[in-house]
């Protein structure tokens, strides 16, 4: 038996497609095609790679005849990797055609997808990385529905030195209701607030706008020498909203109004 036919055999077996094969050993999929019909062969660090995914020896793979079981080999149930700079763990266990846990730590782009994928670039349903992409992401750079990261892109709920989500928090933060030193949003507040709607702030831009330095149609200014805006009347504020825009959900009202005096 050649090592093409190895391959495919070991590969079909463990139930792996050309592209989750090499995803594991971070080649293309046309890498995988090639080297199971005979047209090329792997080099010798992917060579060890496969002896470990599948359990078997170098040596069988390279020579005619069936692959020989490594049973020194610990990594091949689950597929583990760790060897120089890479370290790579991925469970057995799939869910949504994906392994329940990848991991995929290394020098280079190393990528992770899994379940729960944790890698330099990592996508999964909970996903941590520099790169993260999920429905919750922790990451340098993270995206998802819930996400934490110094830049943070969200659908729902984003944290992050710059955060861009429908709820955003940052030191820059872009959404719909936002916090941060610097706020823009449709009902914000910062240190800088620019809103739509609803601003406040130490500077507030905005329809309604509640500050020590406001511009907007209906203003609101705390002109005290604490300067914290708790002398500003929370209700008028808060009858200020509902005139203006009846229908505000009723807990982003009540926590714009949360900074303010009673």
């Amino acid at each position: 038996m050649k090592f093409s036919e190895k391959l495919q055999k070991m590969r079909k077996e463990k139930g792996l497609s050309q592209e989750a094969l090499a995803e594991m050993l971070d080649v293309s999929r046309q890498a995988i095609s090639k080297w199971e019909s005979g047209s090329s062969y792997p080099e010798i660090d992917n060579l060890i790679t496969i002896s470990e995914i599948f359990g078997v020896t170098v040596d069988s793979l390279l020579k005619d005849g069936e692959p020989q079981n490594d049973n020194r080999n610990i990594y091949a149930e689950p597929f583990w990797v760790s060897r120089g700079r890479v370290f790579e763990y991925k469970s057995k266990r799939i869910m949504f055609g994906m392994p329940l846990v990848h991991v995929n730590i290394g020098f280079g782009l190393k990528k992770a997808k899994g379940v729960i994928a944790i890698g330099n670039i990592s996508t999964g349903f909970i996903s941590i990385g520099l790169l993260a992409k999920g429905i919750l992401s922790i990451g340098l750079l993270s995206i998802g529905l819930v996400s934490f990261g110094v830049l943070s892109l969200a659908l729902l709920l984003a944290i992050g030195n710059i955060a861009i989500g429908a709820i955003a928090i940052g030191a820059v933060a872009i959404g719909i209701v936002t916090l941060g030193a610097v706020s823009i949003g449709v009902y914000s507040v910062g240190a800088l607030s620019i809103a739509s709607r609803v601003a406040i702030g130490d500077h507030a831009y905005g329809h309604i706008a509640v500050g020590r330095v406001v511009d907007g149609v209906r203003e609101f200014v705390d002109t005290s020498e604490v300067l914290n805006l708790r002398t500003i009347n929370r209700d008028a504020v808060r009858t200020a909203i509902l005139e203006e825009y009846p229908n505000t959900w009723n807990w982003v009202v009540r926590w714009l109004t949360s900074f303010l005096g009673r």
